[in-house]
């Protein structure tokens, strides 16, 4: 069912269609004094009405509304209606077909561009059940391998071995529910929005509850951190913005083979807060920068062996900052490693609560 919004833009587009065509043909018969291209014109725009509404109800609108203004404007006698005359009806004639076959072809090209989408769609969203159990699947065998061992020889292995396999279960344990969060975050993120709870919120307070969550996950995890000295306050929905800085820390953490260091930074560039997290790991293989962000396993692409697949996460972190205005971007540092950002915008002091 067509929008009130749809209605209302396909309404203006119409309408101001049709009076710029009226007045070009006004200013060429006042300058020209040429009427030749007058008919022209008119389907002309028609022909724009018909392939930028949908449906055909406007396109049909326009050609009747056309011929009325040609008669009445452009054909003799001026300004006075003859609708009987062989040139009105047969510019009718011709509009209505115009009109007809153009609603027709872009409702066709409209429905087909539908098919697609939604085959895409389901195309999507068996990669994603393909990512997720593969991703799922890993770590809960090895919770259950652990499980198992210790319940079958828990009086031959020793208690080293049993902290080891307890140590196990309680690292695979928190990326499920890191996997888990993640897709929780789904649900509040889709193609083109997402729910936002924004509000003012302090920078530093932000970062201490981030560093104070990341190193009860990771305690022996140093994190440089750099932030201004003044007092910033930026309009962000906290809760989803320290999700993505946690899902870029631990990318890192989990990815960035070979990493000595890693540094969270933030710098202000024209009113803008700019988040970086960069590490001087092992950097991203250029054959995954395309679909790096995409949250999918691509048929194309290598199956990430590991318990810790970060795709799903950066397609979360993508749309999230993309609902705040602003774009996350991955690149490789000359030095070594690889650094990921964004930037939002800050908030005038004066505007603080």
């Amino acid at each position: 069912m067509v929008s009130k919004k749809h209605i209302l833009s396909d309404s203006l587009f119409t309408v101001v269609t049709l009076m710029v065509v009226f007045w070009v043909n006004l200013f060429l018969v006042e300058q020209y004094d040429t009427k030749t291209m007058t008919p022209m014109i008119f389907v002309l725009g028609v022909f724009l009405v018909s392939w930028r509404t949908q449906g055909y109800v406007f396109g049909i609108v326009s050609s009747l509304i056309s011929v009325l203004a040609v008669n009445w404007a452009f054909t003799y006698p001026y300004w006075a209606f003859d609708l009987i005359s062989p040139e009105c009806i047969s510019s009718a004639v011709v509009m209505l077909i115009v009109s007809s076959m153009t609603g027709a072809l872009t409702t066709r090209l409209k429905q087909q561009e539908k098919l697609k989408a939604e085959a895409e769609t389901e195309r999507m969203r068996g990669n994603l059940l393909r990512a997720v159990s593969h991703d799922l699947r890993t770590p809960l065998t090895s919770i259950y391998g652990s499980c198992s061992a210790i319940l079958e020889n828990y009086d031959s292995i020793s208690d080293e071995r049993k902290r080891r396999l307890l140590k196990d279960i309680q690292t695979d344990s928190q990326w499920l529910n890191r996997m888990v969060e993640n897709l929780l975050s789904v649900t509040r993120v889709d193609a083109d929005t997402v729910r936002l709870s924004k509000h003012s919120t302090v920078l530093e307070e932000l970062i201490d509850a981030l560093l104070v969550k990341f190193h009860k996950h990771y305690p022996n995890q140093n994190v440089q951190v750099t932030i201004p000295e003044e007092f910033i306050s930026i309009p962000m929905d906290p809760v989803l913005i320290e999700q993505v800085l946690m899902n870029l820390l631990e990318n890192a953490v989990f990815h960035a083979h070979g990493m000595q260091n890693l540094r969270l930074r933030v710098e202000l560039k024209s009113r803008k807060a700019v988040f970086s997290v960069e590490d001087d790991g092992c950097g991203i293989p250029q054959d995954r920068m395309n679909y790096l962000f995409t949250g999918l396993l691509d048929s194309e692409a290598p199956v990430d062996s590991t318990r810790s697949n970060m795709g799903i996460g950066l397609s979360v972190c993508r749309t999230i900052i993309k609902a705040h205005g602003s774009e996350l971007k991955a690149v490789n540092r000359p030095d070594g490693g690889a650094a990921f950002s964004f930037a939002l915008e800050m908030e005038e002091i004066g505007n603080v609560e």
